[in-house]
């Protein structure tokens, strides 16, 4: 057995015992096509689980830490800001990577592909997905949207043998050519599922991608096409780099402070900063566009920033806890009363028995997405309606 055998190997180990790896398909095809084939020469190293700091890595100058980095359940930054900016500066966006092992493992399974089945891929990045799909016996059609990481996918996947239809194009608008498919996977987050996936998709087929509606980390989404829309539940953790026409600026920016209604309430903005993502996706449901960031301090104060995702100059709320008040300080500005409305969305999800992300789910037709709980037919209304 070879060194990256036994790497691979030792990965897919440690993917099983941590409950990431349960399908012997999924696992076969990531044992005949191992990752390296797709890492970077250099690149920059996100370790999963917070384990260990990120880093640069550098196959020529530290081929030892390079292995090891390609064979941890960590992504590899592979282009930042477009290609614009250095990938083992520090500085610059992500916009490109070699995804996590694991995270790759959990969406295949969400997949279910099937030998024959046709497949659209939404982000090509480095190919691997592709060939894992293509060696899973998928007839795989996949678009990415930059020419130069499409280009490095087409020679990585070149080394494996594999051929999928490699298409450069917006993925926002799947690829009608190759439809109806059976399945679509996307490799990039999405705070709008695009209706095309659901359109080039046949009744009965599976749409799955990560999901993301503001600032911070999103969720596994499984949907399933019915003849006009889709419908699924939330699956799991996960975050992705978006879908380029779907980047939005999300940023706390308390402009005309001095113009800002300052009022007090006797919700404990500690209670929602503990209330974890059941609440998240309440406040996704019932107040769309609403971003959220918790800064705590070290003398044991906090405060809950709001702010409208994607408009660095509208509407923005900050709830103020202090150790030892009774009451605390709210600051608002702008059209929409962003703290009445997450409270509002606090005191709904405390009615309805705090859910957690298992009972949420997203509904998507030509009329638009909408969350639900519970009951695919009964979505939530926000409270701006």
């Amino acid at each position: 057995m070879s060194d990256a055998q036994a790497l691979n190997r030792g990965m897919l180990q440690t993917l099983r015992a941590a409950g990431q790896l349960t399908d012997p398909r999924v696992e076969a095809a990531m044992q005949a096509v191992p990752r390296h084939l797709f890492a970077p020469a250099t690149g920059w190293l996100f370790p999963d689980h917070d384990a260990g700091p990120d880093r640069v890595v550098n196959r020529q100058d530290d081929p030892d830490g390079w292995w090891s980095a390609v064979y941890t359940n960590g992504s590899i930054v592979t282009q930042r800001d477009d290609g614009a900016c250095p990938v083992d500066s520090p500085e610059g966006v992500p916009s490109s990577s070699l995804s996590a092992a694991g995270i790759v493992a959990e969406f295949l399974q969400l997949l279910e592909v099937r030998p024959g089945a046709r497949v659209l891929e939404v982000g090509t990045g480095t190919g691997w997905t592709a060939a894992l799909l293509a060696r899973m016996g998928a007839e795989v059609t996949s678009v990415e949207i930059d020419p130069a990481v499409a280009e490095r996918a087409a020679a990585n996947l070149k080394t494996t043998g594999h051929t999928p239809r490699l298409v450069v194009g917006d993925g926002a608008q799947g690829w009608p050519d190759g439809a109806p498919y059976d399945r679509v996977h996307a490799t990039c987050s999405v705070n709008q599922v695009p209706y095309a996936w659901v359109a080039q998709t046949r009744p009965g087929g599976v749409i799955v991608t990560p999901w993301q509606p503001g600032a911070g980390h999103g969720w596994q989404l499984r949907l399933q096409v019915e003849d006009e829309r889709a419908v699924g539940r939330f699956q799991g953790p996960a975050g992705f780099m978006m879908l380029r026409a779907q980047r939005t600026v999300g940023r706390w920016n308390p402009h005309h402070a001095d113009d800002a209604a300052s009022t007090r309430t006797r919700l404990d903005p500690r209670a929602i900063a503990d209330a974890g993502p059941g609440l998240t996706l309440a406040v996704s449901a019932r107040c769309p566009g609403a971003g959220m960031l918790t800064v705590p301090d070290d003398d044991g104060s906090l405060s809950v920033l709001l702010f409208e995702i994607g408009a660095p100059d509208g509407s923005w709320a900050a709830c103020d806890y202090e150790p030892g008040d009774d009451d605390f300080e709210v600051t608002q500005y702008g059209d929409r009363r962003l703290w009445d409305e997450v409270a509002a969305a606090f005191a709904w999800w405390d009615s309805h028995g705090r859910p957690g992300p298992e009972r949420f789910g997203l509904a998507m037709s030509s009329q638009g997405q909408r969350l639900w709980l519970n009951d695919p037919n009964h979505p939530i209304t926000p409270i701006s309606s």
